[in-house]
């Protein structure tokens, strides 16, 4: 502190003496910016806050027969299905507007020949045909007779009307088929063709170009949706709630009675959500010989609507029987019991602050103002000066009163500057907060850490755990689909490949690599393993040419997994003068498969975290971040997967359970799910896991909703009392403590220690006060220093007796 000087002191006496004309006896009574009333009633408010939170929060969560859980994992496995299938419907619309686009072979100008060429052998589709866009008469057909009934060829046909859209249409047995369009464009026959060949001219009307346009109709059934899970059944409907297609239950069949009129309902919801994004949902049935049917619907269509399969209207629609739960425990008593503990607390500690420090503290602030007003008044004695200084409060309240009052004293003359005595050490203001802390901690540690908790045993119903393993398989079929799209689209691609010049590979490479997204390089290797050519980025690694197709893990260590599809280019006729076949074509062409598709393909809503595995166990793509080849974040885990092994001729089987310690640290009980890629396909030999792990908090059951809700009041009580608390010692606390010091040095005759206030509140306000009677005993020690100056000796006569 700085030591003011003599004139300083003259001139703060002055100006707290000066005459100012609007002041009153109630300055004093001002209201103070903050202080001690903010964080007290700021304390009340929040634990009332907390306490009606608790109550409404755990009053509100009612044990149900058949968990929220359960449905909203139906639906997630209505929305699986719906994708796959509108990915299969995408995946066909494409192929065939892919082998519409390809070169005819050299002689395939009569529409017999090209229909062969567009549907090889092997080809899925039922039937096939192709139409003059002129008369829409067949040319040639294949395969079952397709319905073309509502079909406008000359329509359709037109070049300037972009992608045909697929349709659904009922043949004439009765069975729906899906209908995908194409246009071909084919070298024009000769005039001495048939008559009837040589109806179809050029689409563009110009029968002298050389070229005409057909119209490439392939008929498919429709396919079922791919469900999992035993007694689950699944059914493909379209816009009007009509069964197109089901899928077989592998257990159970379910009554048929139920629900007769929710395909249709459904359906309806499905087309009317498309506007609004709400295309999915689940329905919870009513009771049937003591169980309960769940039924999940989603639409096929796309979120964007601009895929191929989003015009069909189709809807998918899941179901399964449950067992209902038996009823469980109600929350209402415990929430009002906790909020009511909290309410008498909070009151409590409301009054104990406001009794011991708020009250306290602002007769202070009246005590010193009034103390301080009597420094400007008239000389003589104020009137101010003549009524006590009330001590109340404890420690630091009452040791600041007792200065004051010391201070009074001084200033009337009754008694000169007291010596600060030591204070017994007592629990004071910080002792106080700290006790309140105390009492709400331990309202709050209870419910954070030991109330409501749930049983491991109990915690998960296994319905919930079949659901993780079910959605588990069908994202292991996913990524089996798509590994099969991709390896048999590069082996049309081989096909184009063979016997094409230069220029011509080159583009067939480019429409491949920019029609799949998915692969990150596309190139070709010749019969001794040179690149011949790429498109793409530059290959992870190379592979030695094999024989055949398929699908391949190219590395086994590094920073990216190489996941390859590769398939042999079949030779093209030896040209004149060539020696062997490999001298003329090149050996395989192959598709880098990049990370970022896998890591789509794994990733699900509603699955947790999502792993692809290799045969050793370790992860190739993953749903979160991960490291190349890094093992599974859990031995839990590793060892569920070892589950799925296939024994000695097997192919493995799905594995589940609730793991008691999640996948990383602070998770708790996590459903975890494992299946292996189907046994046939092009990743069959490779030993390939999908993994997934939901925390069990994630899932609605009322169990872990309680728990979350008793955890989240418990730490809002927290958080409040230590807040506001908090608040209360730095603005209140740790300055009165200051000011107790100031106040008692100032009664123990310090006159020389200036007081600066720092903040506008009540300890500010007394410490001007106290600064104001610093100076006017000051000036007073001063004025009694010079009267006694000025006074005469003392004379005594000699010889008189004193």
């Amino acid at each position: 502190m700085a030591i003011p000087t003599r004139r300083e002191d003259a001139a703060l006496l002055a100006v707290a003496r000066a005459p100012r004309p609007h002041r009153t006896r109630r300055r004093a009574d001002m209201p103070m910016l903050g202080g001690v009333r903010p964080p007290i009633a700021a304390l009340l408010c929040a634990l009332l806050a907390v306490a009606a939170f608790t109550a409404l929060g755990l009053g509100t969560v009612h044990e149900q027969d058949v968990p929220q859980a359960l449905s909203d994992a139906e639906r997630q496995i209505a929305q699986d299905a719906a994708d796959s299938v509108g990915t299969s419907i995408n995946a066909s619309a494409r192929a065939v507007r892919r082998s519409a686009a390809s070169d005819r072979p050299a002689g395939s100008s009569k529409p017999a020949a090209v229909l062969r060429s567009l549907l090889p052998t092997g080809h899925p589709a039922a039937g096939g045909v192709l139409l003059d866009p002129r008369t829409g008469k067949p040319l040639a057909a294949s395969g079952e007779k397709v319905p073309l009934t509502g079909v406008d060829a000359k329509d359709l046909a037109r070049p300037d009307a972009g992608n045909i859209a697929p349709r659904l249409v009922v043949s004439g047995r009765g069975a729906p088929r899906l209908l995908l369009f194409a246009r071909v464009t084919v070298p024009a026959a000769g005039r001495k063709q048939d008559e009837n060949q040589d109806q179809a001219g050029d689409l563009r009307g110009d029968q002298d170009a050389g070229e005409r346009g057909l119209l490439f109709v392939v008929s498919e059934k429709v396919a079922s949706p791919a469900v999992y899970g035993a007694g689950r059944t699944g059914q493909l409907v379209d816009r009007n709630g009509k069964v197109c297609a089901s899928a077989p239950t592998t257990g159970a069949v379910l009554a048929a009675t139920d629900h007769r009129a929710l395909p249709a309902a459904a359906a309806n919801a499905a087309h009317t959500g498309l506007h609004t994004g709400d295309v999915s949902g689940s329905v919870l049935g009513d009771g049937h010989k003591g169980m309960r049917r769940i039924t999940g619907w989603a639409s096929v269509a796309a979120a964007d609507g601009k895929d191929d399969a989003s015009g069909l209207g189709l809807t998918v629609l899941t179901a399964r029987e449950v067992p209902p739960a038996k009823a469980g425990a109600d929350h209402t008593w415990f929430a009002l019991v906790a909020a009511g503990a909290l309410v008498v607390i909070a009151v409590l500690v409301t009054l104990v602050l406001w009794g011991t420090m708020q009250r306290p503290l602002l007769r202070l602030h009246l005590s010193a103002a009034r103390l301080a007003r009597g420094v400007g008044d008239m000389p003589g004695e104020p009137e101010v000066w003549a009524r006590p200084v009330p001590v109340l409060g404890f420690d630091e309240p009452g040791r600041i009163g007792r200065a004051l009052e010391s201070i009074r004293r001084q200033l009337r003359g009754e008694t000169g500057p007291e010596p600060v005595r030591p204070v017994r050490r007592r629990p004071g203001v910080r002792a106080l907060v700290l006790v309140c802390a105390l009492v709400i901690a331990a309202w709050g540690v209870p419910l954070l850490f030991l109330l409501n908790r749930v049983p491991a045993a109990k915690a998960v119903p296994a319905a919930a755990v079949a659901d993780q393993r079910a959605r588990t398989e069908a994202a292991a079929d996913r990524v089996q689909r798509s590994l099969g799209r991709s390896r048999a689209d590069l082996a049309a691609a081989a096909s184009a490949l063979s016997g094409a010049s230069p220029e011509r590979a080159a583009e067939v490479l480019r429409r491949e690599h920019d029609d799949h997204p998915t692969f990150r390089s596309l190139y070709v290797l010749d019969h001794t393993g040179a690149l011949v050519r790429q498109v793409g980025q530059q290959p992870l690694r190379t592979l030695v040419p094999p024989a055949g197709d398929g699908i391949t893990q190219v590395n086994t260590s590094g920073k990216i997994p190489a996941i390859a599809a590769y398939a042999r280019i079949p030779a093209a006729p030896n040209a004149k003068g060539a020696k062997k076949a490999e001298d003329t074509a090149p050996a395989v062409v192959v598709a880098e498969i990049g990370v970022d598709a896998l890591n789509d393909l794994v990733s699900r809503p509603g699955l947790g975290k999502v792993w692809l595995t290799d045969e050793h166990h370790r992860v190739l793509a993953a749903s979160v971040g991960f490291e190349a080849f890094q093992p599974l974040p859990s031995r839990r885990l590793t060892r569920l997967v070892a589950k799925t092994d296939a024994g000695p001729g097997g192919a493995g089987n799905p594995a589940s359970a609730v793991l008691h310690a999640g996948t990383a640290p602070g998770e708790g009980l996590s459903v975890a799910a494992a299946a292996p890629l189907a046994p046939k396909g092009p990743a069959s030999g490779l030993g390939w896991r999908v993994v997934s792990a939901e925390p069990a908090a994630a899932l609605k059951l009322a169990a872990y909703q309680v728990q979350a809700r008793t955890m989240l009041a418990g730490l809002l009580a927290l958080a409040a009392g230590g807040a506001c608390l908090g608040w209360l010692h730095i603005v209140v606390v740790r300055p009165l403590r200051t000011l107790t010091g100031c106040a008692e040095r100032l009664a123990g005759g310090d006159r020389r220690t200036v007081l600066f206030p720092v903040h506008h509140d009540e300890c500010g306000s007394v410490t001007r006060s106290l600064e104001l009677l610093r100076q006017a005993l000051v000036e007073r020690d001063r004025g009694a220093g010079a009267d006694l100056a000025a006074a005469p000796a003392p004379s005594f006569q000699c010889g008189s007796a004193p």
